[in-house]
């Protein structure tokens, strides 16, 4: 009974018919349609990291460094030019506190220039009172040009302060018109600079929120594509399976062809056979069952993907304007309002350049004041000791030098009055310098003044602006690779449609060839244990192992089961097992 249950079908079969042919077309498939699949996923993961690159890059111009943030630098000058009118009045108390400190020391000036009047007429006087007198000829000439050149000095003094009053009254007048366009202008153009940081700080906010759901989805991709990677080990695992079967296969032939085999009857090679395409049928139907489950698992997995793409084109349309109100790169409508109030600054710019050049000269002034304050006190020194010298002279003459030393006693008189012109110049000085002071600028608007602090957030939006777009079209340009390979994709791995169907065929045409019950072999095991050592040796898993021992138990001289192989723990092994 056991003899006449083995099928007529096996006898084709084992000569290498249909069902050889099948299972090798059906391993060729397998290696070649999860290669395929294997190479695109390896191409999605390629452009997915790219576009996490390129979202890192986008991320990267977002956080830039507050020294060069484009908001950053309009609050700045936003805050600069707040305090513009309050700056400017004070420069405008500074500028006639100066002037009227200048108005003070021309007074002193003026009756400085008064004293050395008189000292001219009291040496005229001298020199023709001593003119019968030889040794006062010569001494009244010296005495003369003396005070001629103390004249002069205290014109210079006159001049130099002449000059600081006009200087002071053209700035005070260009800062009278500055502090009326300050009132008109800066108001207004520091409430649009306000509104245009905040804007961009909106705005750089808005675009790292989407980045970062942009991120989130892409890596979740990332994740499903590593993760299917490894799921496609299954064509591997499938494949392998296949092989096994083949060489269960070709290992009987060997068997039968060998010592062993034709150590048995007919009997017996039939009811090993038999054996055989049982063992060989539920091996492939219990891989058909696999592949079925695992290859549908990829499937729905890569499926997913679409709507994980459209999300992603969706948040990136939103980044680069297309979907909102914005229509387009937000940053690159800033430029032209803030250039528009560049022109304002640039006033600032000069009101300050000015101011400065104010305090400066007026530094300056007040160093020559000294100087000649300096010079004045020597001539009086010089005409004091002469008028001194010549009262000596005077009473040593007795009567006839009487009137000479009338006159140089008020020399000396008037000689002394320049010292307290002096002092009071020397005690406002100070006054001066300070008032000086106070008319530069007291803002710190940077080395450039606000005009270049401006120019330079106008520089960054541009820079920032041209930046942005070029990271979200690249962005963009990665977002469609990945939307089209992906589609691409799940065509690609569309296992069902005819491997399935191939593995079926053949697990049907090894159960035709094996019948519908296993003949007993018992009575063979020692026979054909070299052959069932060599079976079971080439299985590479345990589920193999398990099948096999259902079939044909173990005999107490087989080898002891290989340990399984272990399973593959980093990513590059993952993709190198979906490789082949």
């Amino acid at each position: 009974m056991a003899h006449a249950l083995v099928s007529p079908t096996a006898t084709a079969y084992m000569s290498g018919g249909d069902i050889g042919r099948t299972l090798e077309s059906a391993r060729s498939r397998v290696e070649e349609r999860f290669l395929e699949g294997g190479t695109v996923l390896l191409s999605v993961m390629d452009v997915l990291n790219r576009l996490l690159n390129s979202l890192e890059s986008v991320t990267a111009a977002l956080d830039n460094s507050e020294s060069s943030d484009t908001g950053a630098d309009l609050r700045a000058t936003v805050e600069s030019l707040t305090v513009l009118p309050v700056t400017e009045e004070n420069r405008q108390q500074a500028l006639v506190s100066l002037a009227q400190t200048g108005r003070e020391l021309r007074k002193y000036v003026s009756d400085m220039q008064e004293t050395m009047r008189y000292l001219r007429t009291f040496a005229v006087t001298v020199k023709i009172t001593g003119a019968g007198l030889a040794e006062f000829a010569g001494f009244a000439q010296e005495i003369l040009e003396r005070i001629y050149s103390g004249t002069d000095e205290v014109n210079r003094f006159a001049t130099h302060l002449d000059s600081l009053d006009k200087e002071v009254k053209l700035a005070a007048s260009f800062s009278a018109s500055v502090s009326k366009g300050y009132a008109d202008t800066v108001p207004a153009v520091a409430a649009a600079l306000r509104d245009d940081a905040a804007k961009i700080a909106q705005h750089r906010k808005h675009l790292g929120v989407v980045a970062r759901e942009v991120g989130a989805i892409a890596r979740g991709v990332q994740s499903k594509v590593a993760s299917t990677l490894s799921a496609l080990q299954i064509g591997d695992i499938t494949r392998q399976r296949i092989e096994h079967v083949q060489a269960t296969l070709s290992l009987l032939e060997e068997f039968f062809a060998g010592a062993e085999g034709a150590k048995l009857d007919a009997g017996a090679r039939k009811r090993l056979q038999n054996a055989i395409h049982h063992l060989t049928a539920a091996q492939m139907s219990d891989m058909c069952a696999n592949f079925q489950r695992d290859s549908e698992n990829v499937v729905t997995t890569i499926a997913s993907f679409d709507h994980d793409m459209r999300e992603i084109l969706k948040l990136r349309d939103q980044m680069s304007g297309k979907s909102g109100e914005d229509g387009g790169n937000f940053m690159r409508a800033l430029e032209s309002s803030v250039s528009a109030a560049h022109e304002i600054v640039q006033q600032v710019d000069t009101a300050s350049r000015q101011a400065d050049q104010v305090s400066q000269s007026t530094i300056g002034t007040a160093a020559k004041l000294f100087e000649s304050i300096a010079n004045i006190r020597a001539v009086k020194t010089d005409i004091h000791y002469m008028a001194l010298n010549t009262n000596l002279r005077c009473s040593r003459l007795g009567e006839e030098g009487r009137s000479i030393n009338v006159v140089t006693a008020e020399l000396r008189i008037f000689a002394g009055k320049l010292d307290e012109s002096a002092d009071a110049i020397v005690t406002g000085l100070p006054a001066l310098e300070a008032a000086a002071g106070r008319v530069a600028p007291a803002t710190d608007v940077g080395a450039g003044g606000l005009g270049e602090s401006l120019t330079s957030a106008v520089g960054n939006i541009r820079s920032a602006a041209n930046l942005m777009e070029n990271e979200l079209k690249v962005l963009a340009e990665n977002g469609r690779e990945v939307a089209t390979k992906i589609s691409l994709l799940i065509g690609k791995l569309d296992f069902q449609r005819d491997l399935g169907e191939v593995f079926a065929r053949c697990a049907g045409l090894l159960e035709s060839a094996a019948g519908t019950e296993v003949v007993d072999i018992s009575d063979l095991a020692e026979a054909i244990a070299p052959l069932d050592r060599k079976i079971f040796k080439a299985y590479t898993m345990v589920q193999e192992r398990n099948i096999h021992r259902d079939i044909f138990p173990a005999s107490e001289d087989s080898a002891p089961a290989p340990a399984e192989t272990p399973k593959a723990d980093t990513d590059e092994d993952l993709f190198a097992d979906a490789l082949f």
